[in-house]
């Protein structure tokens, strides 16, 4: 219907891209820097957590830099399913949540980094500029 909005795609797959990092950078710091409580959040140990934030701040840093773009999304994807994981086999949490929100945020995360790995993250990359 609109085609002429196709050569803004490389800008949409920027913003996407640094909207995911700023969400798992946040997250990851809050993992990293806050880990003892952050661990008893979650129900994992210090060390496991300490580990989460570390992967979830390299993951958002590589997404928004576009350095080894593919890879870092796969890793992000795989702490989603984990989160997915927790949240219905332990935490027995419906998609929309009832005391606190559902694993439909981490749903979106997940469509979001694959959208990213399909595209490889748009030619606006550092990769990109370097090779």
């Amino acid at each position: 219907m609109f085609p002429q909005l196709a050569e803004f795609t490389d800008l949409g797959l920027l913003l996407l891209r640094l909207m995911v990092a700023a969400i798992f950078i946040d997250s990851g710091w809050s993992h990293a820097t806050k880990s003892e409580t952050r661990s008893k959040d979650i129900g994992m140990s210090q060390g496991f957590t300490i580990f989460l934030g570390i992967a979830e701040v390299a993951g958002g840093l590589g997404v928004a830099f576009g350095v080894l773009t593919q890879i870092a999304v796969i890793g992000l994807i795989l702490i989603m399913l984990g989160a997915i994981q927790k949240q219905i086999f332990v935490w027995h949490v419906g998609f929309w949540g009832e005391k606190t929100y559902g694993w439909h945020y981490d749903l979106m995360m997940i469509v979001m980094n694959l959208v990213i790995l399909f595209s490889g993250g748009g030619r606006w990359t550092l990769m990109n500029r370097l090779g």
